[in-house]
C-alpha cells in the first residue's frame, strides 16, 4: 500500500503546489496561464514528439489496445450525455458538453506521469499510443456531436471543415503528427536539436502539473452537484471498467494493459472545460468537474494501481 502512495503522492503534490501558490497569492493567474500556454503549446508538444518519433509503432499502436480504449470512451460519452438529458433535464448542447467531460481523459497530465512512476519510463508505449489518437477523436466526437445538434441538418462538407479546423489548431496534435512523421521516415535530427528538444520536453510535465494546480483554483464548485457526481462517476469508474473488462479479452501485453487502465481511470482534462467554453455550454459543470474528479483521481489511481498490480 505504501508503495503505491509514493507511486500517486507526489504527482498530486505537485499539481497541490500549484493550487496553494495560487489560492496564498505567491503567483497570479497571468504567470499560470503563461506556464499553462508554455506547456501545452510548447513543452508537452515536443514531448509527444520526441516519444512518438522514437516509438516502436509495431508495439504501441495494437489494434486491441486502441479498440479497447477508445470503446470504453465512446460508452463513457452517450452515457454521459443520456444521463445529462433524461436525468438531469439538461437540453442536447448542455448534454454533449457534459457527455465531453466523461469522454475526455486526462491522458497526458495525469495518466503519463502517474504510469511513468508507476512501471517505469521504459513501458509507455501504450499511453503514447493512446496519446496520439486522443484528442482528434474526442475532438472529432464532440465537435460532430455538438454540430449535429446546432445545425439540425448539418452540411458533411461544413462538419469536416470545423473539425479539420480544430485539429490543426491544436500544438498537441501538430507534435504527434510531426513525430509520426519523423518515425515513419526514419530522418535523424541532429544531436544539438535533439538535445535541445529534450531540454524543452524535461520541463514539460513539471510545469504542467503545476500549472494544473494553478487553473483548477479558479474551478471552484458550485452548484450542480448532482451532475458533477455523475460525470466524476462515468469519468473514473465507468470507462476504467469498460476499457479493463474489454482488455481482459484481447490478449494485450501486461504493460499495454496497465497503461490503457490506469489511463481510463484519470479525471477529465482541462480540454473538457476547454470545449465547453468554445460552445457557451455548460462550462460551470465541465470546470467544477475536472476540479473534484482530480481530487478523486488520488483514490481511482490508488485502486487501479491495487488492482493492476
Amino acid at each position: 500500500m505504501f508503495e503505491l502512495v509514493e507511486v500517486i503522492l507526489p504527482v498530486f503534490l505537485v499539481v497541490g503546489f500549484g493550487y496553494l501558490a495560487v489560492w496564498r497569492g505567491l503567483i497570479t493567474d497571468g504567470a499560470i496561464d503563461a506556464l499553462m500556454g508554455f506547456a501545452q503549446k510548447i513543452a508537452i508538444p515536443f514531448l509527444l514528439f520526441r516519444a512518438i518519433s522514437t516509438l516502436d509503432l509495431s508495439v504501441g499502436f495494437q489494434p486491441a489496445l486502441l479498440v479497447s480504449f477508445y470503446s470504453g470512451a465512446l460508452v463513457s460519452f452517450a452515457a454521459g450525455v443520456t444521463g445529462a438529458h433524461f436525468l438531469f433535464k439538461r437540453d442536447l448542447e448542455d448534454s454533449i458538453a457534459i457527455g465531453f467531460g466523461c469522454l475526455f481523459s486526462n491522458s497526458v497530465l495525469l495518466g503519463l506521469p502517474i504510469s511513468e512512476r508507476a512501471f517505469g519510463p521504459d513501458n509507455l508505449a501504450a499511453n503514447y499510443a493512446i496519446i496520439a489518437f486522443h484528442a482528434p477523436f474526442c475532438y472529432a466526437v464532440g465537435i460532430t456531436s455538438m454540430e449535429i445538434v446546432k445545425a439540425k441538418e448539418p452540411s458533411a462538407r461544413v462538419l469536416f471543415a470545423k473539425v479539420t479546423k480544430a485539429m490543426f489548431k491544436n500544438a498537441l496534435i501538430l507534435g504527434i503528427l510531426a513525430g509520426v512523421i519523423v518515425n515513419v521516415s526514419g530522418f535523424t535530427l541532429p544531436l544539438p536539436v535533439t538535445d535541445a528538444v529534450d531540454l524543452i520536453a524535461r520541463a514539460a510535465l513539471p510545469t504542467a502539473l503545476f500549472g494544473l494546480g494553478g487553473v483548477l483554483y479558479r474551478y471552484r464548485p458550485e452548484g450542480d452537484l448532482r451532475i458533477i457526481a455523475m460525470v466524476c462517476a462515468i469519468s473514473l469508474i465507468l470507462h476504467p471498467v469498460i476499457v479493463y473488462s474489454l482488455g481482459s479479452l484481447t490478449g494485450l501485453s501486461k504493460p499495454a494493459f496497465r497503461s490503457m487502465v490506469l489511463t481510463a481511470a484519470m479525471a477529465p482534462g482541462i480540454n473538457a472545460y476547454l470545449f465547453a467554453d468554445m460552445y457557451d455550454r455548460a462550462r460551470r459543470v465541465a470546470a467544477s468537474s475536472v476540479l473534484l474528479a482530480t481530487v478523486l483521481s488520488v483514490f481511482s489511481a490508488w485502486l487501479w494501481l491495487a488492482i493492476l498490480g
